[in-house]
């Protein structure tokens, strides 16, 4: 789903203001850890607290709200930019700027269970996706065959 910029210039002002913002998820780029449906909280993002294997919301150039994992800083052209990638995603994101980056996730509710990051298995997948990139493959090719029954 696209959003115009005034309504990503909301959700902005929305999670700095009340210090957290809560969304549905969308799509099954991090199947199984977040499926849609779940809903998402995020608190404002603070670049002194980046960690490899956290999730953050950020947004593309057109207006694309995506939550994926963060795997590196990388510089190019005298910039930094930000990598990410989702969990059953073959390849990383655009390179994203500071600017783009809305939140960190910091839990998922689903019905009625909740589910930190903090988590001891919400800590063990995401270990688990960063070590073994083989995983993702595996999932992508699992959401294909399912999806392919369906049709």
């Amino acid at each position: 789903m696209l959003f115009s910029k005034e309504v990503i210039q909301l959700l902005t002002y929305t999670i700095t203001k009340y210090g957290s913002i809560e969304l549905p998820a969308e799509g099954n780029s991090m199947f199984p850890f977040i499926h849609k449906g779940d809903l998402c909280k995020f608190i404002p993002f603070d670049d002194l607290q980046l960690k490899k294997g956290d999730i953050f919301l950020f947004h593309t150039p057109t207006g694309q709200l995506i939550a994926h994992r963060y795997y590196q800083l990388k510089p190019i052209n005298n910039q930094l930019y930000y990598i990410f990638k989702g969990d059953t995603n073959l390849g990383f994101d655009e390179p994203v700027n500071k600017e783009q980056i809305l939140g960190k996730l910091i839990h998922i509710r689903k019905n009625k269970a909740q589910i930190f990051v903090t988590d001891p298995q919400a800590y063990v997948w995401g270990k688990l996706i960063l070590t073994f990139p083989v995983v993702s493959g595996l999932l992508r090719k699992y959401l294909s065959f399912k999806e392919s029954r369906l049709t």
